[in-house]
């Protein structure tokens, strides 16, 4: 079930805060590179990583039910193994976070359609950046 373009772009041009899960300190993982992007681009992004209490600048979180309630979060963007997936799809899903993203590889189709039928966007196995770039969406910097 795939999102068509006007409503990808509709996201991310609206979209302020994205949680990045599973993103590494190390500047060579995919992860670092996206979240750098996106920060690029004027987004605000909030690291979740267990591991790290630190990243780019920002706070890292051990989850994203860690992640303070009075920060709005409009993506989450999930860089784990699509085993890893489903529990961290409950927790955007109890945060209401409008639109979960799986990155490349990344796909579970249990844990995408319970966040679809809690009214949640879900895009699997897509990388924001691509598509960021490919649609053309404005900078906020």
């Amino acid at each position: 079930m795939g999102v068509p373009d006007e409503q990808v772009r509709e996201i991310l041009a609206k979209a302020r805060t994205i949680a990045v899960v599973g993103l590494s300190e190390k500047v060579e993982r995919d992860s670092n590179e996206v979240a750098r992007y996106l920060q690029s681009q004027g987004y605000r992004v909030v690291p979740v990583n267990p591991a790290l209490t630190e990243v780019l600048g920002e706070r890292a979180y051990p989850s994203v039910s860690a992640i303070p309630s009075d920060v709005r979060l409009d993506i989450v963007d999930i860089f784990r193994r699509s085993d890893q997936v489903p529990p961290i799809v409950m927790e955007a899903i109890e945060r209401r976070v409008p639109t979960i993203w799986m990155q490349l590889g990344v796909e579970h189709e249990g844990a995408a359609a319970t966040a679809r039928a809690e009214g949640a966007v879900v895009l699997e196995n897509r990388c924001i950046m691509q598509d960021h770039r490919r649609l053309r969406i404005p900078s906020r910097t």
